[in-house]
C-alpha cells in the first residue's frame, strides 16, 4: 500500500507499505472502507479454505471462513507480523477442519460487504466484521463454471443476472421482488452513482434502464403473501385427506372443490394495496366476507407496517419497536389454537426476546399488585385456559419445546421471581374453579402446578439460598398436605425453628388430619433436641382434641436418641428431655375432654347401670 497526499505540484505518493508477504495469490476486491482478499486459485489446500479482510485505517487483517464465520483478527504493529505464515500459525489447526471454498462469484455491494455466489447458486453477504449471512439461491441450481453471473446492489435491492434472467432480491429479507426474463443473455451492468432507484444495463443493443420504484397507485397483489395462502391451505387439507396423493399448490388453484384459499386470495388481492378505496371486482359473498374481515385486515397490515419499523428503525428504537411486536405475536397466539406448532413458536420467541416476552406475558396476563401488595390477574378464561391446558410435557416429546406455563414460570424466575409463588397460587385458583377436582381434562389431573413450577426451578444451573427459599414458598403456597410436610421437613433440616413454628401454626387450620401430621412430626423433634424449647408455648396448643397422655408418651419414646452409654440421671450436656418440659403439654391433655366421653356421654349417663345381660342362645 502507498499512502495519497495533496501537494503543491499534485497528488504524490508515499513510500510503500508492505501489507502482507509470503502469501499466494489472491484477487483484491476494494470497498471504502475495507479490502477482502479471495483466494485466486485452489491449489493450496489449507488458503482455499478462508477468506481475508484487511481494515487500512486500522491496520488490522481479518480471517473469516465462510463454513465457519470469524476466525482470527490481528493488528500488524510491524512488517514482520504482516508474514502469512505467521498469521495463520494459531489457527492452522481450525482452517485445517474447515470445507474449502465454495465461490463461483464474488463482487463488492454497495453496503461495504462482500457478495458470494456459490457453485450451488446460494448468494451469501461477507461483512466487514467477518461474519456471513444468506441471502437468496437463484433457482437454475448447480452453476457451470463458463456461466457468468453479474451482481450489483441498488440500495436495499440486489440484482442478479443469469443466464439471461434478472433477478430482483430484497438483501434485509430474502424476499424475491421481481423476476423478469431479458430478451439477450449477454448483460452487464453500468455504474450510476447518485441513482439507486433505477439500473442501468448495457447490451449489445445499447444502454436500457431498468425501474426500481413502483407507482404510488398500484394495486398488484402481494404475490409472496397469498402464495402462503395457498401453501399454508395445503399442509391443513392434506393433514385431513384420507387420499395418499399429494396436494400441490396449483391443484388448489385449478381444482375448485376448495373455495376457503381462494376466496381469501381474492379478498387479499383487492384489499390489501387498495388504500381505503373499496374493493372492486370481488363477488357478493367475497364482500361481505371482507366486511366481516376488515379488522384481522387491519391487525395483519400494522402488524406488517411494525416489522417494516423494525427493519428499518435506528438501533436506539429496535428495541421497543420489537417489544410492542412480540407483544403482538403473543397475544395473537394466545388467542388462536395452542397446538405443538405454535407452542414452539412461543418458545423460540421467548428464547429469542426473553425481556419483551416477559412483558407481553405480564400485558396478555394483566398481572399486576393491588394496593395489598399481593398479586391478581385479569385474564380471560380462554387465555388462562391456554396457559394451563396446552400440550403437556409427554406431548411434546422431548425435542426441547416446553409447555406454556414452564415457559412462564422461567420468565418470572428470570426477572420477578417473587412473583413466582402467588402466580401459582393464582393458577390453582383459576383451575378450581374451571375444572372439576381431579379432573383429567385439566391440568391438576395430570402433574399438580406447585411440582411443574418447582420442574422449572430445578433445571437451573446454579443453585443459591434464594432457590431454597423459593422451593419452600412453592410447596407452602399449594396447599396440599404432601407439600406442607415436605416443607416442613425442609425448614427442619435447615434448622429455622421459627419459621418452622410459623408454618405449623397457620397450616394446622386448614385440616384436623394436617394438623396431627404437622404436630407429631414437631412432638418427634423436640424429643430429640432442645431447639424447639423456646417455641413451647405456641406449640402446645397445636396439640389436637383426639390425641391422649399415652399417644404422646409413646411418641416421644419412640423418638428418643440413642445414647452409647448407660444414661446417668443428670447429664453435664443439659441436653436431655425431662418430665418437666412435657409437664404443660400432658397437663393440656389430661384438661381436655376426651372425644371418646363426648360419644358415648349418653351411654354412661343411662339410668340403667350396668346394662342388663342379653338372652344367651344354646
Amino acid at each position: 500500500s502507498r499512502a495519497l497526499g495533496v501537494g503543491e505540484q499534485g497528488l504524490r505518493l508515499g513510500a510503500v507499505r508492505i501489507v502482507l508477504h509470503n502469501s499466494p495469490e489472491y484477487q483484491v476486491l476494494a470497498s471504502p472502507q475495507h479490502v477482502f482478499l479471495v483466494p485466486d486459485t485452489a491449489s493450496f489446500a489449507t488458503t482455499s479454505k478462508f477468506l481475508l479482510i484487511w481494515h487500512p485505517e486500522t491496520a488490522k487483517l481479518t480471517i473469516t471462513a465462510p463454513s465457519a464465520g470469524f476466525v482470527q483478527s490481528k493488528v500488524l504493529r510491524s512488517s514482520s507480523e504482516s508474514d502469512f505464515r505467521k498469521l495463520l500459525l494459531g489457527s492452522v489447526g481450525l482452517l485445517s477442519g474447515l470445507a474449502p471454498l465454495d465461490i463461483h462469484t464474488s463482487a463488492v455491494s454497495n453496503s461495504g460487504g462482500l457478495l458470494l455466489v456459490s457453485t450451488k447458486g446460494a448468494v451469501n453477504m461477507v461483512e466487514p466484521d467477518g461474519t456471513q449471512r444468506h441471502i437468496f439461491d437463484l433457482e437454475r441450481g448447480p452453476l457451470a463454471q463458463g456461466s457468468p453471473v453479474q451482481l450489483k446492489t441498488c440500495g436495499s435491492i440486489l440484482a442478479c443476472v443469469l443466464a439471461g434472467v434478472l433477478y430482483l432480491v430484497d438483501q434485509n429479507s430474502g424476499r424475491l421482488v421481481e423476476k423478469k426474463i431479458l430478451s439477450m443473455k449477454e448483460v452487464h451492468f453500468v455504474e450510476s452513482p447518485g441513482e439507486e432507484d433505477s439500473i442501468h444495463l448495457l447490451t449489445q443493443t445499447g444502454i436500457y434502464s431498468f425501474s426500481l420504484s413502483k407507482p404510488e397507485d398500484s394495486s398488484r397483489p402481494e404475490p409472496c403473501l397469498v402464495e402462503m395462502v395457498f401453501e399454508e391451505a395445503c399442509r391443513y387439507y392434506q393433514r385431513r385427506s384420507l387420499s395418499s396423493s399429494k396436494l400441490t399448490v396449483e391443484k388448489l388453484k385449478k381444482g375448485g372443490a376448495f373455495q376457503a384459499p381462494v376466496a381469501l386470495a381474492a379478498i387479499l388481492q383487492h384489499s390489501l394495496h387498495q388504500k381505503q378505496k373499496p374493493a372492486q371486482g370481488l363477488q357478493d359473498t367475497y364482500a361481505k366476507l371482507l366486511s366481516t374481515m376488515s379488522l384481522e385486515l387491519q391487525s395483519y397490515m400494522s402488524l406488517e407496517l411494525l416489522k417494516t419499523c423494525v427493519v428499518c428503525a435506528p438501533e436506539s428504537e429496535v428495541e421497543s419497536y420489537c417489544e410492542e411486536l412480540v407483544e403482538q405475536e403473543v397475544s395473537r397466539v394466545l388467542h388462536s389454537d395452542m397446538d405443538k406448532d405454535n407452542l414452539a413458536y412461543l418458545n423460540s420467541i421467548f428464547a429469542s426476546f426473553p425481556r419483551a416476552a416477559w412483558k407481553a406475558t405480564r400485558s396478555c396476563l394483566q398481572l399486576q399488585q393491588n394496593g395489598d401488595g399481593l398479586l391478581v390477574a385479569r385474564a380471560t378464561p380462554e387465555v388462562w385456559k391456554k396457559v394451563l391446558g396446552g400440550p403437556q410435557q409427554e406431548e411434546v416429546g422431548q425435542n426441547g419445546v416446553i409447555p406454556l406455563f414452564e415457559l412462564i414460570c422461567t420468565s418470572f424466575l428470570r426477572f420477578k421471581p417473587k412473583w413466582l409463588p402467588s402466580f401459582v397460587e393464582l393458577t390453582q385458583q383459576y383451575v378450581s374453579i374451571s375444572w372439576a377436582y381431579s379432573s383429567k381434562e385439566g391440568p391438576e389431573g395430570r402433574v399438580p402446578l406447585y411440582k411443574r413450577a418447582l420442574g422449572v426451578l430445578a433445571r437451573k444451573n446454579k443453585r443459591s439460598e434464594a432457590d431454597d427459599e423459593m422451593e419452600l414458598e412453592l410447596l407452602l403456597c399449594s396447599k396440599r398436605p404432601k407439600a406442607v410436610l415436605q416443607a416442613l421437613h425442609l425448614l427442619i433440616r435447615l434448622k429455622r425453628w421459627q419459621r418452622v413454628v410459623e408454618v405449623a401454626e397457620k397450616f394446622s387450620k386448614l385440616s384436623p388430619l394436617l394438623n396431627k401430621e404437622i404436630f407429631t412430626t414437631l412432638l418427634a423433634e423436640f424429643a430429640q433436641h432442645r431447639e424447639l424449647d423456646p417455641y413451647l408455648d405456641t406449640l402446645w396448643p397445636l396439640c389436637p382434641a383426639e390425641l391422649t397422655a399415652s399417644d404422646i408418651l409413646t411418641v416421644v419414646l419412640q423418638h428418643l436418641p440413642h445414647a452409647g452409654e448407660d444414661p446417668v440421671p443428670f447429664s453435664s450436656e443439659g441436653n436431655q428431655l425431662t418430665v418437666g418440659l412435657l409437664k404443660p403439654l400432658l397437663q393440656r391433655v389430661v384438661q381436655h375432654p376426651c372425644v371418646q366421653d363426648e360419644m358415648y356421654s349418653d351411654a354412661l349417663q343411662s339410668p340403667t347401670f350396668p346394662p342388663p345381660t342379653p338372652p344367651r342362645e344354646h
